[in-house]
């Protein structure tokens, strides 16, 4: 990984890399035949195309020959990476999340955890001092301000984000939205190994209504622009994935 970066020029960096591997592919090449080509070694070649090389105007010059175009036609601006998680309660937003985050080198944002800052109070009192209508017009008005900064981040959305069509139509706009989807059972398994059991207790009932809610919110975490199956899947290769959504 090169020295870190803010988010405009890590923004910069991925722009690069994109342009790069559209050039490439264009002509049918694999990245070791521009690598012949432009004197640029292939694993360099490798780190700028997903962007993590920090390349020089000499290197960037070479490339831009080999390709056939000018140096300022690989240099595109895409704008902050701004990747959002979706998912039920389980679904590895917050692990997956973090990770990307640091792979990305950008900011990691928990939507919740901004919402109890804005509040004052958690979550659970939110819920029981002003209810519900009030949470998500708070959860509408933190995500706003997020979205009007210049912040590039990883964000991990709240579960019923997705039942409010105007939030999640901002969400949507915003960033690139990604629905982490599991079975009902690695959703159960995965909040136990959390060491919260309360979903335990009573566990016929609570598959029950994890089947349910799941099957009731499927249709519109499907809206995504991205779904990635995690059932069974490593994390390290769910990071690859997730990561891969803003560097291809």
């Amino acid at each position: 990984m090169p020295p870190k970066v803010d988010s405009a020029a890590r923004a910069l960096l991925l722009g690069l890399g994109h342009a790069v591997r559209e050039r490439r592919k264009g002509r049918g090449w694999t990245i070791a035949q521009l690598a012949a080509t432009s004197g640029v070694s292939a694993r360099f070649l490798a780190d700028v195309e997903t962007g993590r090389g920090n390349i020089s105007i000499v290197r960037l010059a070479e490339l831009a020959s080999a390709l056939g175009c000018r140096p300022a036609e690989l240099l595109v601006d895409r704008g902050p990476v701004r990747l959002s998680l979706l998912g039920l309660r389980g679904a590895g937003k917050s692990t997956v999340g973090r990770l990307v985050a640091q792979k990305l080198g950008v900011a990691f944002v928990e939507l919740d955890a901004r919402v109890e800052e804005a509040a004052g109070l958690p979550l659970a009192e939110i819920f029981a001092v002003h209810g519900e209508g009030y949470y998500r017009r708070l959860e509408r008005d933190v995500l706003s301000a997020l979205l009007a900064g210049p912040t590039a981040f990883v964000l991990a959305a709240g579960g019923g984000l997705v039942n409010d069509a105007t939030t999640f139509d901002l969400l949507r706009r915003g960033s690139v939205t990604v629905w982490l989807r599991a079975k009902p059972e690695e959703h159960m398994a995965r909040v136990a190994a959390q060491g919260d059991l309360r979903p335990m207790a009573r566990r016929s009932d609570a598959m029950a209504d994890l089947r349910a809610l799941l099957a009731a919110r499927a249709p519109l975490y499907a809206q995504s622009d991205h779904t990635v199956d995690t059932t069974g899947v490593p994390v390290g290769r769910v990071v690859e994935r997730v990561a891969g959504l803003v560097v291809t």
